[in-house]
Protein backbone atom coordinates (compact mmCIF):
# COMPACT_ATOMS: atom_id res chain seq x y z
CA UNK A 1 0.00 0.00 0.00
CA UNK A 2 2.84 2.69 1.07
CA UNK A 3 3.79 2.55 -2.82
CA UNK A 4 0.42 3.81 -3.46
CA UNK A 5 1.30 6.57 -1.11
CA UNK A 6 4.11 7.79 -1.74
CA UNK A 7 3.21 11.29 -3.05
CA UNK A 8 0.95 11.97 -0.73
CA UNK A 9 3.28 11.25 1.81
CA UNK A 10 5.75 13.53 0.60
CA UNK A 11 3.34 16.71 0.85
CA UNK A 12 2.81 15.37 4.47
CA UNK A 13 0.13 13.05 4.82
CA UNK A 14 0.93 9.96 5.72
CA UNK A 15 -2.21 7.60 5.02
CA UNK A 16 -0.79 4.04 6.47
CA UNK A 17 -0.25 5.97 9.97
CA UNK A 18 -4.54 6.71 9.27
CA UNK A 19 -4.69 3.13 8.80
CA UNK A 20 -2.57 1.81 12.04
CA UNK A 21 -4.40 4.97 14.12
CA UNK A 22 -7.35 2.94 13.53
CA UNK A 23 -6.26 -0.17 14.41
CA UNK A 24 -5.11 1.05 17.63
CA UNK A 25 -8.18 2.59 18.48
CA UNK A 26 -10.91 -0.15 17.84
CA UNK A 27 -10.71 -1.80 20.89
CA UNK A 28 -11.69 1.23 23.08
CA UNK A 29 -14.40 2.16 20.69
CA UNK A 30 -15.82 -1.15 20.84
CA UNK A 31 -16.81 -0.95 24.56
CA UNK A 32 -18.79 1.74 23.53
CA UNK A 33 -20.81 -0.11 20.98
CA UNK A 34 -24.69 -1.46 21.53
CA UNK A 35 -27.03 -3.64 19.46
CA UNK A 36 -28.71 -0.61 17.64
CA UNK A 37 -25.36 0.87 16.14
CA UNK A 38 -25.62 -1.67 12.91
CA UNK A 39 -21.96 -1.10 11.46
CA UNK A 40 -18.39 -0.77 12.57
CA UNK A 41 -15.87 1.46 12.09
CA UNK A 42 -14.77 2.02 8.64
CA UNK A 43 -18.05 2.97 6.17
CA UNK A 44 -19.31 5.77 4.67
CA UNK A 45 -21.57 6.46 7.64
CA UNK A 46 -22.80 5.37 10.92
CA UNK A 47 -25.62 3.87 11.52
CA UNK A 48 -27.88 3.27 14.89
CA UNK A 49 -31.22 2.01 15.02
CA UNK A 50 -33.72 4.12 16.84
CA UNK A 51 -34.38 2.53 20.30
CA UNK A 52 -38.44 1.19 20.34
CA UNK A 53 -41.12 2.77 22.77
CA UNK A 54 -41.55 6.07 21.94
CA UNK A 55 -44.87 7.36 20.86
CA UNK A 56 -42.81 10.70 19.39
CA UNK A 57 -39.14 10.25 19.61
CA UNK A 58 -37.69 14.12 19.07
CA UNK A 59 -33.48 13.62 18.25
CA UNK A 60 -31.61 16.13 19.69
CA UNK A 61 -28.38 17.14 18.53
CA UNK A 62 -25.78 19.63 20.08
CA UNK A 63 -21.75 20.00 19.42
CA UNK A 64 -18.92 21.12 20.85
CA UNK A 65 -15.48 21.37 21.65
CA UNK A 66 -12.53 22.05 23.71
CA UNK A 67 -11.58 25.29 22.96
CA UNK A 68 -7.90 26.04 24.23
CA UNK A 69 -7.97 23.91 26.74
CA UNK A 70 -6.17 21.80 24.39
CA UNK A 71 -2.97 23.62 24.74
CA UNK A 72 -2.32 22.27 28.34
CA UNK A 73 -2.64 18.93 26.83
CA UNK A 74 -0.04 19.80 24.48
CA UNK A 75 2.00 21.16 27.15
CA UNK A 76 1.84 18.45 29.70
CA UNK A 77 2.05 15.52 26.66
CA UNK A 78 -0.99 14.12 28.43
CA UNK A 79 -3.89 13.36 25.79
CA UNK A 80 -5.90 10.54 27.03
CA UNK A 81 -8.67 13.09 28.95
CA UNK A 82 -8.93 15.38 26.22
CA UNK A 83 -11.47 13.43 24.26
CA UNK A 84 -13.46 12.96 27.64
CA UNK A 85 -13.89 16.94 27.63
CA UNK A 86 -15.41 16.43 23.75
CA UNK A 87 -17.94 14.49 24.85
CA UNK A 88 -19.36 16.24 27.82
CA UNK A 89 -19.41 19.37 25.90
CA UNK A 90 -21.85 18.11 23.96
CA UNK A 91 -23.90 15.22 25.97
CA UNK A 92 -24.01 17.94 29.41
CA UNK A 93 -25.53 20.42 26.30
CA UNK A 94 -28.25 17.52 25.16
CA UNK A 95 -29.09 16.62 28.39
CA UNK A 96 -30.98 19.54 29.27
CA UNK A 97 -33.62 19.20 27.23
CA UNK A 98 -34.62 15.90 29.07
CA UNK A 99 -32.57 14.12 26.15
CA UNK A 100 -30.78 10.52 26.38
CA UNK A 101 -27.99 10.56 24.71
CA UNK A 102 -27.21 7.98 21.50
CA UNK A 103 -24.11 8.42 19.74
CA UNK A 104 -21.13 10.61 19.51
CA UNK A 105 -19.09 11.04 16.64
CA UNK A 106 -15.34 13.21 16.96
CA UNK A 107 -13.76 15.44 14.28
CA UNK A 108 -9.49 15.51 14.97
CA UNK A 109 -7.21 17.76 13.28
CA UNK A 110 -3.70 17.04 13.48
CA UNK A 111 -0.51 18.68 12.51
CA UNK A 112 0.65 14.64 12.16
CA UNK A 113 -0.46 11.24 12.74
CA UNK A 114 0.63 9.86 14.80
CA UNK A 115 -1.21 6.49 15.57
CA UNK A 116 -0.50 5.89 19.45
CA UNK A 117 -0.71 9.44 20.39
CA UNK A 118 -4.42 9.29 18.31
CA UNK A 119 -5.47 6.43 19.61
CA UNK A 120 -4.74 7.93 23.05
CA UNK A 121 -6.93 10.86 22.56
CA UNK A 122 -9.62 8.16 20.72
CA UNK A 123 -9.85 6.39 24.21
CA UNK A 124 -10.60 9.42 26.18
CA UNK A 125 -13.58 9.97 23.72
CA UNK A 126 -14.51 6.42 24.00
CA UNK A 127 -14.23 6.56 27.61
CA UNK A 128 -16.67 9.48 27.73
CA UNK A 129 -19.19 8.35 25.53
CA UNK A 130 -19.21 4.63 27.98
CA UNK A 131 -19.45 6.78 30.91
CA UNK A 132 -22.57 8.59 29.13
CA UNK A 133 -24.08 5.55 28.40
CA UNK A 134 -23.56 6.78 24.42
CA UNK A 135 -22.14 4.94 21.42
CA UNK A 136 -19.25 6.10 19.78
CA UNK A 137 -19.79 5.26 15.80
CA UNK A 138 -17.88 7.34 13.39
CA UNK A 139 -15.31 9.79 14.02
CA UNK A 140 -12.60 11.71 11.41
CA UNK A 141 -8.66 11.96 11.95
CA UNK A 142 -7.41 14.78 9.37
CA UNK A 143 -3.80 15.37 9.21
CA UNK A 144 -3.28 18.82 8.21
CA UNK A 145 0.33 19.78 7.64
CA UNK A 146 1.57 23.08 6.99
CA UNK A 147 -1.43 24.12 8.55
CA UNK A 148 -0.75 23.67 12.41
CA UNK A 149 2.60 22.53 13.87
CA UNK A 150 2.87 18.80 14.08
CA UNK A 151 3.06 17.88 17.60
CA UNK A 152 -0.53 20.05 18.10
CA UNK A 153 -4.11 18.64 17.14
CA UNK A 154 -7.92 19.98 17.80
CA UNK A 155 -10.57 18.06 18.56
CA UNK A 156 -14.90 18.32 18.86
CA UNK A 157 -17.24 16.49 18.15
CA UNK A 158 -21.64 15.91 18.17
CA UNK A 159 -24.03 14.28 20.14
CA UNK A 160 -27.11 12.95 19.00
CA UNK A 161 -30.10 12.09 21.75
CA UNK A 162 -33.59 10.99 21.88
CA UNK A 163 -36.50 12.52 23.99
CA UNK A 164 -40.21 11.88 23.98
CA UNK A 165 -41.93 14.66 23.03
CA UNK A 166 -44.09 16.09 25.32
CA UNK A 167 -41.00 15.01 27.83
CA UNK A 168 -39.02 18.17 26.68
CA UNK A 169 -37.89 20.02 29.26
CA UNK A 170 -39.73 23.82 28.75
CA UNK A 171 -38.26 26.71 30.89
CA UNK A 172 -41.96 28.21 30.63
CA UNK A 173 -42.68 25.82 33.69
CA UNK A 174 -40.87 27.33 36.01
CA UNK A 175 -42.42 29.53 38.91
CA UNK A 176 -41.29 31.79 41.45
CA UNK A 177 -40.19 30.33 44.12
CA UNK A 178 -38.55 27.12 42.30
CA UNK A 179 -35.37 25.99 43.50
CA UNK A 180 -32.19 25.28 42.30
CA UNK A 181 -30.22 22.41 42.59
CA UNK A 182 -26.55 23.15 41.98
CA UNK A 183 -24.58 19.63 41.17
CA UNK A 184 -20.81 20.32 41.75
CA UNK A 185 -18.33 20.87 38.78
CA UNK A 186 -15.10 18.76 38.61
CA UNK A 187 -12.98 21.86 37.81
CA UNK A 188 -12.63 24.69 35.02
CA UNK A 189 -14.19 21.61 32.70
CA UNK A 190 -13.72 23.36 28.89
CA UNK A 191 -14.18 26.80 29.32
CA UNK A 192 -12.59 30.14 30.19
CA UNK A 193 -8.15 28.41 28.95
CA UNK A 194 -7.98 31.39 27.08
CA UNK A 195 -8.00 33.75 30.15
CA UNK A 196 -6.63 30.60 32.25
CA UNK A 197 -3.53 30.50 30.16
CA UNK A 198 -2.87 34.31 30.35
CA UNK A 199 -3.21 34.73 33.81
CA UNK A 200 -1.26 31.47 35.07
CA UNK A 201 1.17 31.93 32.03
CA UNK A 202 1.09 28.20 31.02
CA UNK A 203 3.89 28.59 28.21
CA UNK A 204 6.24 29.43 30.79
CA UNK A 205 5.02 28.15 34.32
CA UNK A 206 5.76 25.18 35.77
CA UNK A 207 2.49 22.75 35.93
CA UNK A 208 4.23 19.98 37.62
CA UNK A 209 4.85 22.42 40.77
CA UNK A 210 2.58 20.74 43.49
CA UNK A 211 0.00 23.53 44.74
CA UNK A 212 -0.94 22.70 48.80
CA UNK A 213 -4.45 24.77 48.22
CA UNK A 214 -5.12 22.30 44.74
CA UNK A 215 -4.41 18.90 46.17
CA UNK A 216 -2.44 18.26 43.46
CA UNK A 217 -0.38 20.27 40.46
CA UNK A 218 -1.54 22.99 38.18
CA UNK A 219 -1.21 21.47 35.05
CA UNK A 220 -3.30 18.27 36.61
CA UNK A 221 -6.13 20.73 38.07
CA UNK A 222 -6.40 22.31 34.84
CA UNK A 223 -6.42 19.45 33.00
CA UNK A 224 -8.99 18.06 34.96
CA UNK A 225 -11.70 16.62 32.66
CA UNK A 226 -15.53 18.22 32.29
CA UNK A 227 -17.43 16.35 34.23
CA UNK A 228 -20.01 13.99 32.55
CA UNK A 229 -23.89 14.70 33.94
CA UNK A 230 -25.60 12.31 32.39
CA UNK A 231 -26.34 9.63 34.62
CA UNK A 232 -27.28 11.65 37.26
CA UNK A 233 -29.42 13.91 35.16
CA UNK A 234 -31.10 10.80 33.77
CA UNK A 235 -31.58 9.63 37.70
CA UNK A 236 -33.69 12.79 38.79
CA UNK A 237 -35.80 13.05 35.47
CA UNK A 238 -36.84 9.60 36.13
CA UNK A 239 -38.42 10.27 39.36
CA UNK A 240 -38.58 14.41 39.47
CA UNK A 241 -40.66 16.48 37.22
CA UNK A 242 -37.69 18.53 37.19
CA UNK A 243 -38.31 22.39 35.50
CA UNK A 244 -35.60 23.40 33.69
CA UNK A 245 -31.50 22.67 33.69
CA UNK A 246 -28.53 24.29 32.73
CA UNK A 247 -25.43 23.53 31.99
CA UNK A 248 -22.82 26.10 33.04
CA UNK A 249 -20.41 26.83 30.19
CA UNK A 250 -18.67 29.92 28.85
CA UNK A 251 -20.38 32.52 29.57
CA UNK A 252 -20.64 31.49 33.90
CA UNK A 253 -23.68 31.85 35.79
CA UNK A 254 -24.70 35.32 33.82
CA UNK A 255 -25.18 33.42 30.55
CA UNK A 256 -26.25 30.26 31.45
CA UNK A 257 -28.65 30.11 34.42
CA UNK A 258 -30.94 32.97 32.37
CA UNK A 259 -31.21 30.08 29.42
CA UNK A 260 -33.28 28.02 31.89
CA UNK A 261 -35.87 30.53 33.10
CA UNK A 262 -38.50 32.19 30.99
CA UNK A 263 -39.06 35.81 30.35
CA UNK A 264 -39.81 37.84 33.47
CA UNK A 265 -37.93 35.30 36.08
CA UNK A 266 -34.57 35.74 38.00
CA UNK A 267 -32.21 33.42 39.63
CA UNK A 268 -31.28 34.73 43.21
CA UNK A 269 -28.07 33.19 44.68
CA UNK A 270 -26.07 34.07 47.37
CA UNK A 271 -22.19 34.27 46.80
CA UNK A 272 -21.65 32.75 49.96
CA UNK A 273 -23.85 29.77 49.30
CA UNK A 274 -21.81 28.54 46.38
CA UNK A 275 -19.10 25.97 46.73
CA UNK A 276 -16.24 27.43 45.13
CA UNK A 277 -13.71 25.21 44.27
CA UNK A 278 -9.52 26.59 45.09
CA UNK A 279 -9.00 26.61 41.57
CA UNK A 280 -11.05 29.35 41.09
CA UNK A 281 -9.70 31.48 43.70
CA UNK A 282 -6.43 30.58 42.64
CA UNK A 283 -7.20 32.19 39.94
CA UNK A 284 -8.95 34.77 40.61
CA UNK A 285 -6.15 36.06 43.22
CA UNK A 286 -3.60 35.45 40.23
CA UNK A 287 -5.28 37.58 37.51
CA UNK A 288 -6.76 39.90 40.03
CA UNK A 289 -10.24 39.11 38.49
CA UNK A 290 -12.80 40.83 40.14
CA UNK A 291 -15.53 38.41 41.39
CA UNK A 292 -18.52 38.99 38.41
CA UNK A 293 -16.08 38.62 36.16
CA UNK A 294 -15.57 35.01 37.56
CA UNK A 295 -18.68 34.31 37.53
CA UNK A 296 -19.67 35.46 34.10
CA UNK A 297 -16.60 33.39 32.83
CA UNK A 298 -16.39 30.28 34.88
CA UNK A 299 -18.55 27.46 36.31
CA UNK A 300 -16.79 28.56 40.18
CA UNK A 301 -17.56 24.56 40.67
CA UNK A 302 -21.08 24.48 39.41
CA UNK A 303 -20.84 22.74 36.80
CA UNK A 304 -25.32 21.96 36.25
CA UNK A 305 -28.03 24.01 37.70
CA UNK A 306 -31.07 21.41 37.86
CA UNK A 307 -34.55 23.35 38.49
CA UNK A 308 -37.60 22.12 40.70
CA UNK A 309 -40.51 22.22 42.98
CA UNK A 310 -39.61 23.12 46.73
CA UNK A 311 -41.42 19.93 47.46
CA UNK A 312 -39.11 17.65 45.17
CA UNK A 313 -35.80 19.32 46.20
CA UNK A 314 -35.17 17.18 48.70
CA UNK A 315 -35.62 14.29 46.73
CA UNK A 316 -33.87 16.01 43.96
CA UNK A 317 -30.51 16.24 46.11
CA UNK A 318 -31.43 12.91 47.74
CA UNK A 319 -30.97 10.80 43.96
CA UNK A 320 -28.53 13.01 43.43
CA UNK A 321 -26.29 12.12 46.59
CA UNK A 322 -26.97 8.29 45.46
CA UNK A 323 -25.46 9.17 42.10
CA UNK A 324 -22.05 10.19 43.94
CA UNK A 325 -23.10 13.71 43.08
CA UNK A 326 -22.76 16.33 46.59
CA UNK A 327 -25.57 18.26 45.49
CA UNK A 328 -27.38 21.22 47.48
CA UNK A 329 -29.52 24.21 47.64
CA UNK A 330 -27.97 27.07 45.23
CA UNK A 331 -31.16 29.26 45.20
CA UNK A 332 -34.31 30.06 44.34
CA UNK A 333 -36.65 31.70 41.64
CA UNK A 334 -37.69 34.98 41.70
CA UNK A 335 -39.62 37.72 40.16
CA UNK A 336 -37.21 40.13 38.06
CA UNK A 337 -35.54 41.07 34.50
CA UNK A 338 -31.99 40.48 35.41
CA UNK A 339 -31.45 36.94 34.81
CA UNK A 340 -29.30 36.65 37.55
CA UNK A 341 -29.00 37.87 41.13
CA UNK A 342 -25.76 37.24 42.95
CA UNK A 343 -25.71 38.87 46.48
Amino acid sequence: MSNFTESYAAAGVDVTAGYRAVELMKESVQKTLTSAVLNGLGGFGGMYELPAGYEKPVLVSGTDGCGTKVKLAFLMDKHDTIGIDAVAMCVNDIVCCGTKPLFFLDYIAIGKNYPEKVATIVSGVAKGCYDSGCSLIGGETAEHPGLMPVDEYDIGGFAVGIVEKDKILNNENVKTGDVLVAIPSSGVHSNGFSLVRKVFDVEHADLGLYIESLGGTLGETLLTPTKLYVKPALAVLEEVNVKSIAHITGGGFFENIPRALPKGKTAKIKYDDVRVLPIFDLIKETGNIPTDHMFSTFNMGVGMVMIVSPEEADRTIEILKAQGEDAYVLGSVVDGEEGVILC
